[in-house]
Formats: C-alpha cells, sequence, structure tokens
C-alpha cells in the first residue's frame, strides 16, 4: 500500500450523554440534560466509518476510555464502594458525576496532534496526546489517550510519543482540531497549520470576550519542537476571536483542509490575508509548483452563525485512491439552503469531486460533528504494517462492533442514570468484550 492518510474514528462510548459540559460549545449547551440515545450515537459512527471505508479512505478506530471514571471521584473526596461514590456524588455534585461519565473522548479529533514521518527530522510519526485543560470531564482522557497511542502505534523504529504538555495556565492544548496539514501528496514534507486561540502579544481587545480560548500558542509552539518540524514549514495562525464568542471553540469549525485545498470561511482567523499569505509561502516550497487551493466562504454566502449551527466546516475533507476531493458532511448541511448552494457549486466548478451527507445526529447535538469524531494519521506502507491490526477498520470489523453495540448499550440515557451502578457494571462489560475484538489490554 502507498502513503495513506487514516482517519482513526474514537468509537462512541456506553455513558454518551447530554450534560452540557463544554463552555463555548452551542449545541452542548442547548441540549443539557436531554435524554440521549448511547446505541443510535454509536451505530451512527459506525456507519460513518463503513462510509468512508467503502469510499477507499482507509479507517481504524480508537477504544473509549471507561465511564464513569470511579478513580476521579475517588480522587475528589468520594469514599466507599462503587454505588456508595456514585451516589454521593449524584447528591452532592451533580456536575462531578457528569464529568466522570462523560463519553466525550469518542471526540478523536481532540485526541492528539500527529505529525507523519515526512514531516519530521528524525523520520518518525509523532504524537502528543492532548491535554485539554480548558474542562475536567475532558482533562481526564490524557493519560488514558496516551497509553492507548502506544499500543496501537508501539514506540521505537517507526513511532516517537511524547507526554502531553504540562497542565498549565497558558498550555491549554486541545489537538488536532486546531491543527491542519497540507501536502502536494500524502508521503511528501508538508506544511502544518496550528491555529491558537489566545491573543499572546496583541492589544487587549483582540481576545474573545464570552468563551475561553482554549488553544494557546504556546503549546501550538511546544508541539511543533517536540515533532521537529522545519520552521519554514510550520505555520502559526490565531483564530479570529469573534468566531470564539459565537461558537467556534476549535479551529475545525470554521475551516477543514486536506492535502492541497483549505475550506474555510471569512471569519476563521484574526487576520485574514496574513494568514492565507504566510500558508500560500510556505505551500509554495513543498507543493510540487502548484499554489494551495482556497475555497473562502463569506458572511454573505453563508453568516457566522450559521457556519456555526450547520458545521460545514466541521465536514471531513478526504481523497480516495483516484485522488478524487471528497466532502463529508454531516446531514444538517443538506437540510440548509445556502450550504447546500455551496457544495454544488464547489462540485460544478471542479473544486469538490462529491460531497456525501452522514447522520451523527447524536453526535451533533453534543456539539461534535463528522471531523470531530477522528483523528488523522499518516501512515507509510512499513508504518501501516506497524500498527496493531486488531484496530484497522473492515467489514467484519464494522459486522462484530455492531453486534457489540447491540448487545451492550442501552437507547436511551437521563442524567440520574449515570449514577446507577449498573451502567458502570454493563460500561465494564463492554470495555471486557472491546479488548477482546480490537486485540488491546484495555482497563476495566
Amino acid at each position: 500500500m502507498p502513503t495513506r492518510e487514516f482517519n482513526f474514528d474514537g468509537l462512541v462510548g456506553p455513558t454518551h450523554n447530554y450534560a452540557g459540559l463544554g463552555p463555548g460549545n452551542l449545541a452542548s449547551q442547548t441540549h443539557q440534560h436531554q435524554a440521549s440515545n448511547p446505541k443510535a450515537a454509536a451505530l451512527q459512527g459506525l456507519a460513518k466509518m463503513r462510509l468512508l471505508h467503502d469510499l477507499g479512505v482507509p479507517q481504524g478506530v480508537l477504544p473509549p476510555p471507561l465511564r464513569p471514571d470511579v478513580r476521579l471521584l475517588r480522587r475528589l473526596g468520594f469514599c466507599g464502594d462503587d454505588a456508595a461514590v456514585l451516589a454521593a456524588a449524584r447528591r452532592d455534585a451533580p456536575h462531578l458525576l457528569a464529568a466522570a461519565a462523560s463519553a466525550s473522548a469518542m471526540w478523536a479529533a481532540n485526541a492528539a496532534t500527529v505529525a507523519p514521518s515526512a514531516d519530521t527530522a528524525d523520520g518518525k510519526v509523532h504524537f502528543t496526546p492532548a491535554n485539554l485543560t480548558a474542562a475536567l470531564h475532558r482533562s481526564i482522557e490524557a493519560e488514558t489517550t496516551g497509553a492507548t497511542l502506544r499500543l496501537i502505534f508501539p514506540e521505537g523504529e517507526h513511532f516517537a510519543h511524547h507526554d502531553p504538555l504540562p497542565a498549565s495556565v497558558g498550555f491549554g492544548d486541545e489537538g488536532a482540531a486546531n491543527h491542519t496539514r497540507f501536502c502536494a501528496k500524502y508521503g511528501e514534507p508538508g506544511v502544518q497549520l496550528f491555529v491558537y486561540g489566545d491573543a499572546r502579544q496583541t492589544a487587549e481587545d483582540n481576545t474573545p470576550c464570552r468563551f475561553v480560548a482554549r488553544q494557546a500558542h504556546a503549546a501550538s509552539t511546544a508541539v511543533s519542537r517536540l515533532h521537529q518540524l522545519h520552521p519554514d514549514r510550520a505555520v502559526f495562525a490565531q483564530q479570529n476571536p469573534d468566531a470564539i464568542d459565537a461558537g467556534v471553540f476549535h479551529n475545525d469549525v470554521i475551516a477543514v483542509g486536506d492535502r492541497d485545498t483549505l475550506l474555510y470561511h471569512e471569519h476563521a482567523f484574526a487576520d485574514e490575508s496574513d494568514t492565507i499569505e504566510r500558508l500560500r509561502q510556505a505551500f509554495g516550497g513543498v507543493g510540487d509548483g502548484q499554489d494551495l487551493r482556497l475555497l473562502r466562504v463569506s458572511e454573505g454566502q453563508l453568516s457566522l452563525g450559521d457556519a456555526v449551527r450547520t458545521y460545514l466546516f466541521n465536514s471531513q475533507l478526504v481523497s480516495n485512491p483516484n485522488n478524487e476531493r471528497l466532502l463529508i458532511v454531516p446531514t444538517d448541511c443538506a437540510q440548509h439552503a445556502g450550504v447546500l448552494a455551496i457544495l454544488n457549486r464547489w462540485v460544478e466548478t471542479g473544486d469538490l469531486d462529491t460531497w456525501h451527507a452522514v447522520d451523527v445526529r447524536q453526535s451533533m447535538s453534543n456539539g461534535g460533528g463528522p471531523a470531530c469524531l477522528r483523528l488523522r494519521v499518516v501512515l507509510t506502507e512499513a508504518e501501516q504494517a506497524a500498527i496493531r491490526p486488531g484496530v484497522v477498520f473492515t467489514p467484519t470489523l464494522h459486522d462484530r462492533l455492531r453486534g457489540w453495540v447491540e448487545a451492550h448499550y442501552r437507547d436511551r440515557l437521563q442524567p440520574a442514570d449515570l449514577a446507577d451502578p449498573a451502567l458502570l457494571d454493563e460500561a465494564r462489560a463492554a470495555q471486557r468484550e472491546l479488548g477482546e475484538i480490537l486485540g488491546l489490554p484495555l482497563r476495566v
């Protein structure tokens, strides 16, 4: 197999629920405390993976961590057996129980930042798990994510792993949701765009007022150093603070790129012209003479609010074996006249070859679209042979995982159910069987 970009999707866990824990994530807050359907969420995620696989895009799966995280609740002072801990947390601090039970690891775009071997000085694929310090429920993922990535991509000849950045003010890191790689071909050197939210050393009024900027400039530059990237091929750009306040909590809510193409809204960056110029200059050094393909959407074509509501830019821009550009959009896009016109125009002009709508409504209601659910990893033929084979998506694995979901997942979950000891038992049973299916020693 040639060098390919794999999309490793996060499997939706059995505690998928709507706790509204993501400040700045408008969909998450809007659906707070509503009943969720973990079974439907997991099956929708699997259906999306199957579509990508059938379109010729290599897929892998990332297992969810065990939830509720009773260890976290014990660290926070709740005592007794598991049932007593869950009951006390529900009674005295339901927000902490919600954090411990969150299935947010399903959004694998936040799992880590990845640099392919073509871009790194030592010729290895580098992984840095995101510390996700902006929220408690996400910060507890970092340790498990790092361990899982080390299992799937064994450290040594092909893969290099780094610890999450220090969980400190000024080093908030949200992973690949704020990172995009551009290249002429996947196996050739590329340009990596890091988007941060804090103002760095700019004017005070160039910061968001309503919501916190989750990605720090210092974190992005640290990851670039850890991954041994060439300074001429790493571009750092500030996210538009007004967009953050409008619900663009990550860059992948307002921009998406693949190979030589960038789709973005005019309000994506604090300084659009400077960002685009620096990207074009950097890409000129690796693009085999071709220019960066820019698909810009203006406010007149699609308002910032509608961009957030439809998640057009949280679509997956991917390439099939014929090098065709495909866009995987949420069904909300196909139901919005303005977005539909944009998509069809891109196809008519040849900027896209085609697009497909997927139903990920359970994820969307919690603030995560198709792109949130996947982590992109570029792998050479030798690197593909070195990963754990059980996580590579195949039709057979798809069928086994569907059966696993049907056997272990509930079709309705209310906030009070998070304290049900039976839910924890069900999650543990699911985790044990999932470890056998994927060939991974998962913690139960």
